[in-house]
């Protein structure tokens, strides 16, 4: 089967061949980026919920409006890894960089009516939902891509060496599930989704994130240039930081992944410290952007639904979250691709399926990006 790939739309001042080389040589193509906020909404949508009140069935009925959902479990039927009775959760969160409304100011490009997976995680949620395990999957990783079933019935064909994020693209959240759980052998019970707008909207309605610098990030093609040193980063920076990733590390999508991931602990720590509940207004704001964002799977599809959800996560800090980046080798035909280190992923795998941390020997003398600890979260 034929090698597969999905080309890029460029950033707005992006040349897109300016990209620092990575180690082995070669440029990457300028592309697009996202953090997740998985947690965000769940806590926001809890937190409506725990009002209560004369407004409440108002509220309701207007965040379930908002919600869009998609039916994975229809669509990719019973050819599933069987599900882990043991407490634990595993969801995939997903970035899209559709290119239509909003998004194509902020992304760039040409709205072509297609949309690609920009950021991805594994989210481990582990047996009692004191911790989570988060594992992140580069978009450039090689993958054998499985047939698949779209939401709307139409089949794709399996494809041997393709792009990851080319699941997302050729059948939609379904194929993407399918795909990550043809890697992992894991079985996701939850799917969750955000986009460009709706991710700068909710560090905004969050009041901004404050992260620190260990030494000066400046990329002309972000468009972010912050100092080192403390920095409470309204939705622009934020977005800046989360697509950035020249000048830092090795300038690879691996370093970038290390910032968001950096990001999004500092993102949770937020939610966790400005007390939504007695903030009536800036809890409705949160909660109206966050479900105006995100798809979920149908099993999420309504307030109630995230709620309840939500009410095994509120636990969750920063200090209880390990994030690791699949293990991944640079591919030497191509230093724009990394390919699975299949038997360093093995290990994180197993480790997730028997609801244990990941082992430390699993990225060990993997490739990084060189990027940990420039940015930390507070």
């Amino acid at each position: 089967m034929p090698a597969e790939s999905t080309p890029e739309p460029a950033i707005p001042g992006d040349p897109g061949d300016s990209t620092p080389p990575r180690p082995g040589g070669g440029r990457s193509k300028a592309r697009s980026r996202r953090s997740k906020a998985l947690l965000v909404t769940a806590w926001t949508a809890a937190g409506v919920v725990a009002l209560g009140g004369a407004g409440a069935g108002y509220l309701f009925f207007k965040l379930n409006g908002n919600l869009k959902s998609v039916d994975i479990d229809h669509a990719l039927g019973s050819d599933r890894p069987l599900k882990v009775d043991n407490g634990s959760q595993n969801i995939l969160v997903l970035g899209s960089d559709t290119r239509s409304g909003t998004n194509r100011k902020l992304g760039g490009g040409t709205d072509d009516g297609s949309a690609r997976s920009d950021t991805a995680m594994v989210v481990h949620v582990h047996k009692g939902h004191k911790r989570a395990s988060v594992v992140s999957i580069p978009r450039d990783t090689l993958v054998e891509r499985p047939s698949c079933t779209d939401s709307g019935g139409t089949v794709h064909r399996a494809v041997s060496g393709a792009m990851f994020n080319s699941a997302y693209s050729t059948g939609g959240a379904a194929c993407a599930v399918k795909t990550v759980e043809s890697m992992t052998g894991i079985r996701m019970d939850h799917y969750i989704e955000i986009d460009f707008s709706g991710f700068r909207k909710l560090v905004d309605d969050l009041g901004g994130v404050t992260v620190t610098t260990t030494r000066a990030i400046s990329d002309r093609e972000s468009h972010l240039n912050l100092p080192a040193g403390s920095h409470e980063l309204d939705g622009k920076q934020a977005l800046g930081l989360v697509r950035t990733r020249h000048g830092v590390g090795d300038g690879s999508d691996l370093g970038r992944i290390q910032l968001q991931q950096a990001f999004m602990k500092a993102m949770v720590d937020k939610v966790k410290d400005i007390g939504l509940l007695s903030n009536p207004k800036r809890l409705y704001d949160l909660a109206d952007t966050a479900t105006k964002t995100v798809t979920t799977d149908s099993g999420l599809g309504s307030v109630t639904d995230l709620a309840s959800f939500a009410s095994g996560l509120k636990g969750i800090g920063s200090s209880h979250m390990t994030m690791v980046t699949m293990p991944v080798q640079y591919d030497p035909a191509d230093a724009n691709r990394v390919l699975v280190d299949k038997t360093k992923a093995e290990l994180v795998w197993k480790a997730l399926k028997a609801d244990q941390p990941v082992p430390e020997a699993a990225t060990e003398g993997t490739a990084t990006g060189a990027a940990k600890g420039v940015v930390t979260p507070g």
